[in-house]
């Protein structure tokens, strides 16, 4: 039995209470899923500026009405400290979601990322230490290693940032720290690779690639790379993130908080190679449709060329062991994708 699976008995043998910010959108509606199937209670915190309610109604079919009963949804903005300070009332961990997660649209809108990924981390780690959580675990991202060119990457080594949504994610680490050195309060950070899976939303200017370009090869739409496609990067499935925010929040092993870790698959896909699997997988399920050649774009600003993490550090304190290849995360992800479609 693995670490996980040994933690999922015992979370499932003595439940607790949660509360996931984000609750509705990608990541926090299968935090939301595993933990209700689990049994556990969940508070869950979202102002619905990006998740849906689609997303809350998909997790309620999945599981049942004991499980659901479980859950309590608060339409609330983590830039408010007092809807923070309700959100962790009596809760024993925190996963903190919440973010404006996109380059371009951090670049278009500095401002709005400082506010919701800085002024709303600082009210949520506040809200959390105030109410004696026992741990936060909170989502930074591999955007925070910035101009460093060395691969893999590895968390003591990070460069300049290059887009004001990497540099909220530094600072969101920055006021972890601090808040463990100064007050003792636990905290995990997990810098996110690139997630993708089931419910990740494929529409909107700034929809994540893999989702993006399964909807348009569905539709016979164009696919459009940005660069030449050698572009690379360490692509992971959203089980393995769950995974990783599960044993980061309640695994009793020492040296485990105050730390940030690498969450990825451990392995490089460039833009042509996920192009090519993509589209083996959409003509495999639907074999009458014509999927034209890429359409390569100039570059996009803020973007890094290569991203490879080294996820030793989280194997050895988080026993941390991803569990889809990129291979069988585009399965799991089409499948989905493709009944959605026919519902």
């Amino acid at each position: 039995m693995t670490a996980y699976e040994q933690l999922k008995t015992g979370l499932a043998a003595h439940p607790r209470k949660w509360l996931v910010t984000g609750v509705a959108g990608f990541i926090g509606s299968n935090l939301l899923e595993t933990l209700l199937l689990l049994d556990q209670v969940v508070v869950g915190l979202d102002n619905l500026s990006t998740g849906k309610h689609a997303n809350l109604d998909h997790v309620c079919s999945r599981v049942s009405p004991a499980q659901w009963a479980r859950f309590s949804f608060l339409n609330g903005d983590i830039t408010q400290l007092p809807q923070c300070r309700q959100a962790c009332a009596g809760v024993d961990f925190v996963l903190h979601q919440a973010a404006l997660g996109s380059v371009p649209k951090s670049i278009e809108q500095p401002l709005a990322c400082h506010e919701n990924n800085v002024t709303g981390f600082l009210n949520i780690l506040s809200a959390a230490h105030e109410a004696r959580v026992k741990r936060l675990v909170y989502a930074s991202s591999s955007a925070v290693y910035g101009d460093e060119p060395g691969l893999p990457k590895v968390e003591q080594q990070i460069g300049r940032p290059l887009s004001p949504y990497a540099a909220s994610k530094w600072m969101d680490e920055i006021y972890a720290d601090v808040f463990g050195r100064t007050y003792g309060f636990p905290s995990v950070g997990l810098r996110y690779f690139n997630v993708f899976g089931q419910r990740q939303d494929p529409n909107g200017a700034y929809a994540a690639v893999i989702p993006k370009w399964i909807d348009a090869m569905l539709r016979s739409e164009p696919i459009h790379i940005n660069g030449d496609g050698e572009t690379s990067r360490d692509f992971c499935h959203i089980a393995d993130v769950v995974q990783a925010n599960l044993l980061a929040a309640a695994s009793p092993k020492p040296g485990v908080t105050s730390q940030v870790y690498n969450i990825a698959l451990g392995r490089r896909t460039t833009l042509n190679e996920l192009f090519q699997g993509i589209q083996n997988l959409v003509q495999q399920r639907r074999p009458p449709l014509q999927i034209a050649p890429p359409v390569y774009q100039d570059f996009r600003a803020g973007d890094v060329r290569h991203s490879l993490a080294d996820i030793s550090r989280a194997r050895h304190f988080l026993q941390f062991e991803p569990t889809f290849t990129v291979e069988q995360g585009l399965a799991q992800a089409l499948d989905w994708y493709l009944g959605q479609a026919a519902a």
